[in-house]
């Protein structure tokens, strides 16, 4: 694990290229006039899809984008996906939870908490990434038991999560 100065772009991507899963919990920007140029912000830097998509992983399962942007796609490009999430899958993801705009910091860790912890619970060395889906639907369960209501700040709480592949 590799967090504030301690990550760097080079790093990272050897990281990714070691481990079958990914977490970022940072921030990231979605490129409208480049979506190339669309990335994850580290303290020291930043990691653009480009050099994402330029991977060639193997064996990797899940990348879990606790960030903002990280599936939003071009306007004028409305029927392609090029984003961050897209990259990822490209690289060789075969699952990814992605968020479609800006998430709150107040509820990302608790989203991240109970993903983690659906996925764990029945193992001890491991997870199981193909629960990576319903994972996800019980951590937004949760959340929205957590809220307790229905108003458009609540909403928009927990709808940008979206899960991607298989």
């Amino acid at each position: 694990m590799l967090q504030g100065s301690e990550l760097t772009i080079d790093g990272c991507l050897s990281l990714m290229d070691y481990y079958s899963s990914a977490h970022f919990a940072c921030h990231a920007s979605q490129n409208a006039a480049d979506p190339l140029e669309s990335r994850f912000i580290f303290h020291e830097g930043y990691l653009n899809l480009l050099a994402v998509i330029r991977q060639i992983l193997q064996d990797v399962d899940l990348a879990f984008l606790s960030a903002c942007q990280t599936s939003t796609g071009e306007e004028k490009l409305s029927d392609e996906a090029v984003h961050l999430a897209a990259g990822m899958l490209a690289a060789g993801y075969r699952r990814v939870v992605p968020t479609m705009w800006s998430i709150g910091d107040r509820h990302a860790p608790g989203v991240s908490f109970d993903f983690y912890h659906y996925l764990w619970k029945d193992k001890k060395d491991r997870f199981e990434g193909a629960k990576s889906a319903q994972a996800l639907h019980h951590a937004i369960q949760s959340l929205r038991l957590r809220l307790n209501d229905d108003s458009e700040k609540s909403l928009l709480a927990w709808i940008p999560y979206v899960h991607f592949g298989y």
